[in-house]
């Protein structure tokens, strides 16, 4: 039965998110059960996609996304995929409509990890920014509005500023990973070997100014997904907290993180703001 393997699909994708991030699946468990798989299914998509280009050292990389993005082209067109990761996300890409471009921008992205290891301009970050978060914003945004276009297009930029702060929040957090691991620079003009507070301090601005845009949107989502975005945004507002209290040195001699402990206190600070309207 199509439906059976359907279900398996989608319980691999919750798999993946609940494995890969504790504070995603925690936000996803926020959002109203109507769209929650939907969710999933985009994460177990993207973080698939990202986990060939940061994670498979020992293999040709190029070889397994080539497949992969091939698969994707496959699950699309046909509207099932025996990768259940693929499968699912058909469902959710064919259920709501979402643009082609985004995901095409997604995958373009991606394959620039593969061989691209600084962005020299500003023009090159924004182009890998766009495909590597503001479009997994934007597809998580037609899920939210369930396929309005009207609350679509009018949530848009609010949408990818969010995807933008928490992309730029995970590069500040993985320096040290990023630059001695991978040997990647995404901040344009800036040196990490030589990282200084004023550097620091540009890129925290440019972030909250995202995060300022991404909040407007926030208030406005429809209320099956307000608190979960809210959530992950708390979450993510945290850990630009410790960034901007730790030194640069630190920063890029170490990660930061969010204990599980605190996550569980943001989690019930968020809803009791949530409740009383104070986002």
């Amino acid at each position: 039965m199509k439906a059976l393997f359907d279900n398996v699909s989608y319980n691999c994708s919750k798999l993946v998110t609940t494995t890969y991030s504790t504070s995603f699946s925690l936000a996803t468990k926020m959002l109203s059960k109507t769209i929650r798989q939907d969710i999933y299914n985009i994460y177990g998509f993207v973080r698939f996609a990202d986990e060939i280009v940061d994670s498979f050292h020992s293999y040709n990389k190029e070889d397994l996304f080539n497949k992969f993005e091939y698969d994707l082209e496959l699950a699309i067109d046909n509207k099932i995929s025996l990768n259940p990761i693929l499968n699912a996300f058909q469902h959710t890409f064919h259920r709501y409509n979402i643009d082609k471009a985004l995901v095409d921008a997604f995958i373009n992205s991606m394959r620039m990890d593969l061989h691209k290891l600084t962005y020299l301009t500003t023009e090159e970050y924004k182009t890998y920014i766009y495909g590597s978060a503001d479009v997994v914003g934007l597809m998580c945004l037609k899920v939210f509005v369930k396929g309005h276009e009207k609350k679509y297009y009018d949530l848009m930029n609010s949408a990818m500023a969010l995807g933008s702060a928490f992309q730029k929040v995970n590069f500040l957090r993985d320096l040290k990973a990023d630059h001695e691991e991978l040997n990647r620079t995404y901040f344009p003009n800036t040196d990490l070997n030589n990282l200084n507070e004023t550097t620091k301090q540009q890129i925290i601005n440019d972030i909250e100014a995202d995060f300022k845009e991404g909040l407007s949107g926030i208030k406005r989502l429809p209320i099956e997904a307000r608190f979960g975005v809210f959530m992950a945004y708390r979450y993510y507002k945290q850990l630009l907290k410790k960034l901007k209290k730790t030194p640069a040195l630190e920063i890029k001699n170490s990660r930061i993180r969010v204990p599980n402990y605190k996550k569980i206190e943001l989690l019930t600070r968020s809803y009791v703001k949530f409740q009383l309207n104070l986002l």
